[in-house]
């Protein structure tokens, strides 16, 4: 039972380490404020990660385009790789690392947001997205560990979660997709 409670408690460590950081507190804020005026100007909110980053960044663009807590008009946001015959072309034809830049090429568009999800901060394929999005006028928001990677070099809003441990970290970019989810909800649609 004390596994348990260790692997609960290093969860809970890290929240507590966010609550007490007013600075990580102000860069959700700032997420929010980016996604709402993206939203309010008619763009979308588009999404990637790799392997559970992917998972949550799926998780995160549907409660935008289905609902959180209101019954509410759809909002355009989507995961980049949930169309597999694209993805396995793209990655055959050219590379993995071209998966996401090259369908932001195709349909990013200046004001929109692109949220790349990657523990490590160094995943290529996302990496590549955000450059071309900076081309394209996308605004780029990472979540990621600790270091930040090296998308910390490249994110508009860096959300740089303080452990190095995968799991603790993914767990953490879903509880700050769904306070950004919940909050860009309230500020469209009402309390």
């Amino acid at each position: 039972m004390s596994k348990i409670k260790n692997i609960i408690q290093a969860s809970i460590d890290v929240k507590q380490q966010i609550v007490a950081d007013e600075l990580f507190q102000q860069k959700i804020q700032e997420c929010i404020d980016v996604i709402v005026a993206a939203f309010r100007a008619g763009n979308k909110v588009l999404f990637c990660g790799n392997g559970g980053s992917a998972a949550d960044a799926q998780h995160l663009a549907a409660e935008f385009s289905g609902r959180f807590y209101k019954d509410r008009k759809a909002l355009p946001s989507e995961a980049l790789h949930c169309n597999t015959s694209y993805l396995t072309a793209v990655a055959n034809d050219y590379s993995y690392d071209s998966i996401y830049s090259r369908i932001i090429d195709g349909i990013g568009n200046e004001g929109d947001v692109l949220v790349g999800l990657s523990t490590s901060g160094n995943s290529g394929n996302i990496l590549k997205a955000f450059e071309v999005s900076k081309e394209k006028g996308v605004k780029t928001i990472g979540f990621t560990g600790a270091t930040g990677g090296k998308m910390k070099d490249v994110s508009d809003v860096l959300l740089n979660v303080p452990s190095n441990d995968t799991p603790r970290i993914q767990e953490s970019h879903i509880m700050i997709g769904h306070i950004i989810c919940q909050l860009v909800e309230a500020e469209i649609f009402g309390e």
